[in-house]
């Protein structure tokens, strides 16, 4: 009989451009598995956003595989011991996986290759960790030097196709039921706006990056505009994997326009992975120490406003149409993100683990590496971080990227305003008794914010 070898789908879930399924068909017979792994993560547990995704994300990827002659087995349950039962059940003595970087998935990996052959392949990233150094020999911690390191090994090796068949095992073991996991919300089903706003899986991720094909001599100018959505949406595709990074890397590069500041977003991502080997506990603790020290508002003191954040009641039209947009879709815009973020930390003075929880929870595309290096670059705690005494302006902001409709979208108390009023209704008198006041001024959130800051410098 042909030896049967496990194939370890985690955030990975495609055929094209997968060199652990190209390997493990080299071999002969492949029993593709997802696990539902709740244990490894622990805190970092996917939300129920991310839990919408997966589900959906899954059944494209069983559906890929039985067009080929196999399909996906599933499995809830620690990773380590799950493919070892597994291996157990078929004969099995070898796993081929795609290697993860989140902590939880480092810790996973060495606890299967001590029961199990683990072939470990890179794909996730443009260049695997540590594949760029410094002069030293080092890890990276600031982008700049980074991104030029990396540059020079650009463009990415060209993607592989997917396999036209797979062969199946002679038995397959029990599998669980996709419906039977519960991933989907139910009481209340809040994912109606999810629906029409994305196509998880691999072939949604292809039709979305062909959709952005066309955009790509606009993303300078268009992505820091909140009502013309001019990002490439192709985050949650490439947290997933139903993408590689090398597939988008050459298909945008190829576009015929100046792709550069787009391939640089990519390059953050690959950044962001870096620090999380470097430093682990990234989204749970500040990169710099001094930062232990900043005077946070107690919770129970501020818990009102974090709710107001989270709920898009703060008075503040632009970061209100941000966490609206948030809730309904599962995603925000980038540009609205960094200001949601600073208004947060800064504004309210809340502890930016708080708001990275909060969308832990609710995005479509929760990565832990973008999350954790994002929250900490606005806060200034990061490794490499804005200034926390760079205070963005909300208001300004709003008026300077031209958010109106963006506005009109996403708070429907305020679309009858034209745009001279809609950014900051307070101001010009014209806030309509549905919509809340100001939770702080500007200028007092500011001074808040800097005297917190010189307190902690001290």
């Amino acid at each position: 009989m042909t030896q049967v070898v496990l194939l370890w789908f985690r955030q990975d879930l495609r055929l094209s451009d997968q060199a652990a399924l190209i390997a493990a068909a080299s071999e002969g017979a492949v029993l593709p598995v997802y696990i539902l792994d709740d244990e490894a993560p622990r805190q970092w547990a996917i939300g129920g956003a991310s839990r919408w995704w997966l589900h959906h994300s899954l059944a494209r990827l069983d559906e890929s595989l039985r067009a080929r002659g196999s399909r996906l087995l599933l499995r809830r349950g620690g990773s380590a011991e799950t493919l070892e039962e597994l291996a157990r059940e078929v004969g099995a003595s070898r796993v081929h996986a795609l290697r993860h970087h989140e902590p939880w998935w480092r810790n996973a990996e060495k606890a299967v290759a001590k029961r199990l052959d683990l072939c470990l392949h890179d794909g996730g990233l443009l260049l695997p960790p540590g594949a760029v150094r410094t002069g030293g020999g080092g890890l990276y911690r600031i982008y700049t030097p980074f991104a030029r390191a990396l540059m020079n090994h650009m463009p990415p090796a060209a993607p592989s196709p997917a396999p036209h068949r797979i062969q199946a095992p002679a038995r397959w073991p029990a599998s669980d039921s996709l419906d039977g996991w519960g991933l989907l919300p139910t009481r209340p089903d809040w994912s109606a706006g999810f629906v029409t706003d994305w196509t998880p899986g691999e072939e949604g991720a292809r039709r979305n990056v062909a959709d952005f094909l066309e955009e790509v001599r606009d993303y300078p100018n268009a992505r820091n505009l909140p009502a013309v959505e001019g990002t490439s949406r192709l985050s949650p595709h490439l947290h997933f994997g139903e993408v590689s990074p090398a597939y988008v890397w050459h298909r945008v590069a190829s576009s015929g326009h100046d792709a550069t500041i787009f391939l640089k977003e990519l390059i953050w991502r690959d950044y962001a992975h870096v620090q999380i080997c470097s430093f682990p506990a990234y989204g749970s603790q500040n990169a710099r120490d001094d930062f232990d020290r900043l005077p946070w508002r107690d919770l129970p003191e501020a818990h009102a406003d974090l709710v107001a954040w989270q709920q898009g009641q703060t008075g503040y039209p632009i970061v209100d149409a941000g966490m609206r947009q948030l809730w309904a879709t599962g995603w925000m815009h980038n540009r609205v993100r960094m200001i949601a973020a600073s208004f947060l930390i800064k504004h309210l003075l809340i502890d930016w683990r708080h708001g990275a929880r909060w969308f832990w929870d609710t995005l479509v595309d929760a990565d832990y590496a973008n999350n954790s290096v994002n929250w900490q670059w606005v806060a200034g705690s990061g490794v490499d971080a804005n200034l926390f005494t760079r205070i963005m302006a909300p208001l300004s902001q709003s008026e300077k990227f031209d958010a109106a409709n963006y506005i009109r979208r996403w708070v429907s108390e305020l679309a009858h305003l034209p745009d001279a009023v809609i950014h900051d209704p307070d101001a010009h008198g014209a806030r309509p008794p549905a919509y809340p006041a100001k939770m702080i001024g500007h200028r007092e959130g500011r001074e808040r914010a800097l005297d917190a800051y010189r307190r902690m410098k001290g």
